[in-house]
């Protein structure tokens, strides 16, 4: 069977011969119909997508003579699968929740946030009976500053921490706006007793003493031992916390003791058979 198409003024076109029965590939429900063309206007051809010319959905038709067909009206592509949003986000939960990460205070030491400071590296002996083996070097206790880093044990400066909390803030109380600072006048030192050639080693040299010589207050104003020790509310002050010193400190030396602390406190952490020496 054949069929002729119409001339329309462009000559006879040749005959398109029907070798097979076409079938239109399914489309989506949504598609619209296919245009009608005019009964006899074309001939049944074979047809194929013609990816060059013309806006998406022309049709031509594959004959000598090409003739386009009016395009057709596409919809928008289907929607996604609805399960899609569910398998994405089911792979981003989580069933159990994280562990909480529990982070020390930075600038803590010897296990306790209120002494502050940082570890140190052990300290060679240079001479017999000094060094310190397990050192930290400390800049503030139970939050009141040290004019100097403080090299001691961490007994000591538990020990420092519980006194200046006990005794130092509550003997000034809010005189002067309160305790600002400790006045260090030393702390780890490798040498004999008081200096004394031949003495024994001084505590200083392992790390377990520190001397204390004024505390310094909010406004400024100093307490000193060597100058106000016996005068007045700054003396009875001092005469406070020197006796809330002995208990967190085996030994507490001060004015009074010797002529070699009369201008500051002696406190130190080494262990005696009879007990602490406080004098």
């Amino acid at each position: 069977m054949t069929s002729r198409v119409a001339t329309s003024g462009l000559g006879p076109l040749s005959p398109v011969i029907l070798t097979a029965r076409l079938k239109p590939r399914p489309r989506p429900e949504a598609l619209s119909a296919p245009a009608e063309v005019a009964p006899g206007s074309v001939g049944v051809a074979a047809l194929r997508p013609r990816p060059d010319a013309g806006p998406a959905g022309e049709v031509v038709l594959a004959s000598s003579g090409s003739m386009r067909l009016p395009p057709l009206a596409l919809s928008a592509p289907p929607g996604r699968p609805g399960n899609l949003g569910e398998v994405t986000l089911a792979a981003a939960v989580f069933t159990d929740p994280l562990p909480k990460l529990t982070l020390g205070k930075k600038g803590a030491v010897c296990g306790d946030p209120s002494i502050r400071g940082r570890t140190i590296p052990p300290i060679a002996a240079k001479m017999k009976g000094c060094g310190l083996k397990d050192g930290v070097e400390v800049t503030s206790v139970a939050g009141v500053g040290l004019s100097t880093p403080a090299v001691v044990d961490c007994a000591t400066a538990k020990a420092l921490k519980r006194w200046v909390e006990d005794g130092v803030i509550p003997a000034v109380g809010r005189s002067g706006g309160g305790v600002a600072r400790l006045e260090v006048a030393a702390s780890y030192a490798c040498r004999p007793r008081n200096n004394q050639k031949g003495a024994r080693v001084s505590e200083h040299g392992k790390g377990k003493a520190i001397d204390i010589s004024a505390i310094t207050l909010a406004n400024g104003s100093t307490i000193s031992v060597l100058d106000h020790w016996g005068e007045g509310k700054a003396g009875r002050a001092l005469a406070s916390m020197r006796a809330a010193a002995c208990g967190p400190f085996n030994t507490v030396l001060g004015p009074g003791s010797d002529r070699h602390h009369r201008n500051h406190f002696h406190l130190d952490t080494a262990s005696y058979r009879s007990g602490a020496y406080c004098r």
